[in-house]
C-alpha cells in the first residue's frame, strides 16, 4: 500500500476528553513569526497527542502581522498547556532557546509552527528516552509534504552526519545533555541549527534513540526557512562554515539505538509493574479494548482485526492497538481510520520492557478488556497480565490450527493458558473441535463466531472494477481466476502455479491475478518466468482495496495447506463468486457443489510444509475444478446466486460484531466473571516468581528469535529454498534423511 500524504494529521481536532491537567513531562517549543497560515492545523496535532502530560511554549519572534499574532493568542487560549512569550526577531535559534529556558520540564521538544506530529508522536518519544536512560535524545522517521512529498528513513551514521543532516528538527531532547552545548547556537540568524546542534552532542559523545515510525511531517515550502538557506549563495557559504566547525568536534563515532533493536541475550531480566499513575482520560465512560495482535499487515486475520475495529461501537467501545512483531505496518493507515491509540511495540522497545509498557498502558487507558489475536508473545504476557491486573477481562481469536508451525500455534497456547482466559472466540466449528479434543480446551470457554462479511462494504453493485484486468494486460473477455493470499509456504503459492500451468493446456484462454505479497513473493515471481507463465499469470502485488479485484475475476481460487474457514472465501462469496478450494480447516462450511468445489487433500502437512513436490492428482483435481465451473455457464450463474444467499443466511459481520459487542459487555461487567479474575489473580500471586519467570524466559526465546531472523536477508533465504528444492537439492535432503545425517545436527 503506497502511503497516502493526504491523511495529514490535524485536520480535524480529535476532542477525546484527555486529561489536559497532570504534571508537564515534555515542552513542546515552537518559535512563531508570522506564522498564523497553518497554525490551526499545527494546532490540532498538538492538542490531539495520545500523551496529554506536556506543556507547549510558543515564543512570538517578533510577528508584525496583526492578524497573526490574533491568531496566536486565539487558539493560546483554547488549551491551558500553552503559553506564549514574546521577544524582538532574533531568528529560529534565539526564539527556541527562549522557550527551552521557559520550559519547566526535563525534556524539550522542538517543533515549528507549520509542521505536524501523528497523534502518538509525544508518547513513542517520552518512552524512546524513558527505557533508555542514557540516549540523550530520541526521534523519529520523518516525511515531506505539500511542497515535496517524500518519506525520510535513514540509517543513523555519525560518520555520514559530519556531511549530510541524516536527522529531522523535531526530537525529544534531554535538557541537561542539551545545556552541555548552551543549547542552539545564535551565531548566526539564518544556518542549520538542528545540524548544529546535533552535531556538537555527538561531539560530547552523546547519542540517539532512532525510533521506526513516520511521525513528524515536515512541511516543504518554496519560502521556508531551509529553502532560504539553501538557494542564498552567501548564507549556504556561512553555513557550510559553521557545520565544519560543528563536525570537527566529532572526534569518534557514535552509534545509535535503533529500532527494531537487537537486544542482548542472557540477560534475563524480569518484568516490571509501570509505576506511575497516569490516566490518560478524563472520564471513564466507555469500555476500553486494548487490542494484542501481532502487526498491521495484509492477511485474513488481519482483516479480520480490521473488520472488528472498523465496526465496533466507538460511542460505547474505546479501542487501542499494541503489535508485538515486527512488521512495514502496510495497513496502518486503513487502522488509523478507526483507531487513534497504535503503538507497535518492536519498533520503539526492547523486547524485555514491552511488559512494563504494557502495563503502563493498561494503567493510562483504564483498560476494561483486552483482545488477543495471533500474538505468539501476547500469550506468554497473559498469566503475568491476570497476576498484576485482576479487573482487566481476557479474551483471545483463534483462526485455526497449525499443526505445521510450533505444534499447533496459538491453539496450542491458548489452550496451555486457558486458566487465564475468560472467553475464546473461534472462527469455525472444525478448529473448535480441535481445541476441545486434541488441546483440552475448556468447552464452556469458548464459541464459534463467524468473522462473517461487511455486506454492505462488499456489495458487488457498489464496487467498480472498471480498467483492472487492463492494468494488467488481461484482455476483459479472458476467464480470470483470483489468488489472493500472502505468498507464504502454508498458501502453497508454488501449487498454485502447477495448476495455473496445466489449466492453460485446457483453457489456453486463462489468466490467474495475484494479489498479495509474503516471503516467497520474489522467488513465485521467478519460478512464472521460469515456466514461462507470464502470459497467464499477472501479479498485482498487495493492494489497499481488494473489491474490485474479486469483481473482476470469475472465481477464488484457495489451495492453502491450511486454514480456519477462509476469509478470502466469505468476501469471494458476497461478491457472487464461487470458490474452488483445498478441502482442509472448516472451508466445508461455506464451499459445496452450490457455491463451488472442494479439492481432497492429498499431502501431510507436517512432512510437506513448502514441498514443491505436488501430487498430479490433485493439480489435477484443481484444473478439472475450474473447468467445471468456467465452462457450465447456466451452473455458474446458479452458484454465483448461490454464494450470496449462503453469507446472507448467517455469514454477515453485523451479527460478527452484535455477539462481540455483548460478551465485552458481560465479561467486564459481570460481577461473577469479576469475582473468578480476582480469585485467580490472587491464585497467581502466590506464583508470583513462577510467573515472572516464565515470561522472562519467553522474552530471552523471543530475543534470539529476532536475532535469527534478521542474520540473513530474504534474497539469501529464497535462495537457499530454490537450491533445497531444485532436482538436486531434494536429492540431496533424501539422502541425508536415508543416511539419518540429520540426527547428528
Amino acid at each position: 500500500m503506497a502511503f497516502d500524504f493526504t491523511k495529514e494529521p490535524g485536520k480535524i481536532c480529535l476532542n477525546r476528553n484527555l486529561n489536559t491537567k497532570g504534571t508537564p513531562l515534555l515542552s513542546l517549543i515552537t518559535p512563531y513569526y508570522n506564522a498564523g497560515k497553518y497554525l490551526e492545523q499545527t494546532f490540532y496535532s498538538v492538542v490531539s497527542q495520545t500523551f496529554p502530560f506536556f506543556e507547549w511554549i510558543i515564543v512570538d519572534d517578533g510577528s508584525t502581522n496583526e492578524e497573526d499574532i490574533s491568531l496566536l493568542m486565539k487558539f493560546s487560549e483554547l488549551d491551558n498547556r500553552i503559553q506564549v512569550y514574546r521577544k524582538n526577531n532574533g531568528g529560529i535559534a534565539s526564539a527556541r532557546n527562549l522557550g527551552v529556558q521557559k520550559s519547566t520540564t526535563d525534556i524539550v521538544v522542538p517543533l515549528d509552527a507549520d509542521d505536524l506530529i501523528i497523534p502518538t508522536y509525544l508518547e513513542l518519544l517520552y518512552f524512546g528516552l524513558y527505557f533508555n536512560p542514557h540516549a540523550s535524545w530520541s526521534y523519529t522517521d520523518c516525511l515531506g509534504f505539500q511542497g515535496q512529498q517524500y518519506l525520510w528513513r535513514k540509517d543513523f551514521s555519525s560518520d555520514v552526519m559530519k556531511r549530510e543532516n541524516i536527522l529531522v528538527c523535531c526530537a525529544a531532547i534531554r535538557k541537561k545533555d542539551f545545556e552541555e552545548i548552551g543549547f542552539y547556537s545564535e551565531c548566526a540568524k539564518q544556518y542549520n541549527e538542528d545540524w548544529f546542534a546535533w552535531l556538537k552532542l555527538l561531539g560530547l559523545g552523546k547519542y540517539p534513540v532512532h525510533i521506526r515510525q513516520y511521525g513528524f511531517w515536515y512541511r516543504r515550502q518554496d519560502n521556508g526557512v531551509l529553502s532560504e538557506v539553501l538557494n542564498n549563495d552567501e548564507i549556504v557559504q556561512q553555513n557550510k562554515k559553521l557545520i565544519a566547525q560543528a563536525a570537527a568536534t566529532v572526534k569518534v563515532p557514535v552509534t545509535a539505538k535503533e529500532y527494531p533493536y537487537n537486544s542482548s541475550v542472557n540477560m534475563f531480566r524480569a518484568p516490571i509493574v509501570f509505576h506511575k499513575q497516569q490516566k490518560v482520560f478524563q472520564e471513564h465512560c466507555k469500555i476500553h479494548v486494548m487490542f494484542l495482535i501481532p502487526w498491521l499487515e495484509m492477511g485474513g486475520a488481519d482483516l479480520f482485526n480490521l473488520d472488528v475495529v472498523r465496526n465496533l461501537d466507538r460511542s460505547r467501545f474505546e479501542i487501542s492497538i499494541l503489535t508485538t512483531v515486527r512488521g512495514d505496518g502496510f495497513w496502518r493507515q486503513r487502522f488509523e481510520e478507526y483507531v487513534t491509540d497504535i503503538f507497535e511495540l518492536p519498533n520503539f522497545l526492547d523486547v524485555e520492557n514491552y511488559a512494563e509498557f504494557v502495563s503502563y498502558f493498561i494503567k493510562s487507558r483504564e483498560i476494561d478488556l483486552i483482545f488477543l489475536s495471533n500474538s505468539y508473545y501476547g500469550y506468554y504476557l497473559l498469566p503475568w497480565i491476570r497476576k498484576e491486573f485482576p479487573k482487566v477481562a481476557i479474551v483471545d481469536c483463534i483462526h485455526a490450527d497449525l499443526e505445521f508451525w510450533r505444534s499447533g500455534g496459538y491453539t496450542r497456547l491458548s489452550a496451555a493458558v486457558d486458566y487465564v482466559i475468560d472467553e475464546t472466540f473461534i472462527t469455525n466449528e472444525y478448529t473448535r473441535n480441535i481445541m476441545l479434543n486434541k488441546y483440552g480446551k475448556s468447552k464452556e470457554k469458548t464459541q464459534v463466531i463467524y468473522t462473517g462479511v461487511d455486506e454492505e462494504y462488499f456489495n458487488p453493485d457498489l464496487v467498480s472494477d472498471e480498467g483492472i484486468k487492463a492494468r494488467y494486460g488481461i484482455i476483459e473477455s479472458r476467464p480470470t481466476v483470483l489468488y489472493l493470499c500472502r505468498i507464504e509456504p502454508e498458501k502453497r503459492p508454488f501449487l498454485m502455479l502447477e495448476i495455473a500451468r496445466e489449466t492453460r493446456k485446457k483453457i489456453p484462454s486463462i489468466a490467474f491475478l495475484v494479489v498479495g505479497d509474503g516471503r516467497q513473493f520474489k522467488e513465485f515471481q521467478q519460478h512464472i518466468q521460469r515456466y514461462n507463465l507470464s502470459d497467464t499469470v499477472y501479479c498485482a502485488g498487495r493492494q489497499e482495496d481488494i473489491r474490485p479485484y474479486y469483481k473482476a475475476c470469475d472465481l477464488s481460487l484457495i489451495c492453502s495447506l491450511k486454514e480456519g474457514l477462509s476469509i478470502v472465501t466469505f468476501d469471494s462469496m458476497q461478491m457472487g463468486k464461487p470458490v474452488v478450494s483445498a478441502d482442509v480447516g472448516s472451508q466445508y462450511e461455506l464451499v459445496n457443489e452450490e457455491t463451488g468445489m472442494l479439492i481432497p487433500f492429498r499431502q501431510n502437512e507436517e512432512i510437506d510444509f513448502d514441498s514443491r513436490n505436488f501430487p498430479e492428482e490433485e493439480v489435477l483435481d484443481y484444473v478439472n475444478a475450474i473447468r467445471e465451473v468456467l465452462e457450465n455457464k447456466p451452473r455458474y450463474l446458479r452458484m454465483s446466486i448461490a454464494c450470496q444467499q449462503k453469507i446472507k443466511e448467517g455469514f454477515s459481520t453485523k451479527l460478527m460484531i452484535k455477539t462481540l459487542e455483548k460478551e465485552f459487555k458481560n465479561l467486564v461487567k459481570n460481577p461473577e466473571m469479576i469475582a473468578r479474575r480476582d480469585e485467580r489473580s490472587d491464585e497467581l500471586k502466590r506464583l508470583d516468581s513462577f510467573v515472572n519467570d516464565y515470561l522472562t524466559v519467553f522474552s530471552e526465546v523471543e530475543k534470539h528469535e529476532n536475532i535469527n531472523k534478521n542474520s540473513y536477508g530474504s534474497d539469501a533465504k529464497n535462495e537457499l529454498m530454490r537450491l533445497a528444492n531444485s532436482k538436486w537439492g531434494s536429492r540431496i535432503i533424501k539422502l541425508a534423511f536415508k543416511l539419518k545425517l540429520n540426527k547428528m545436527f
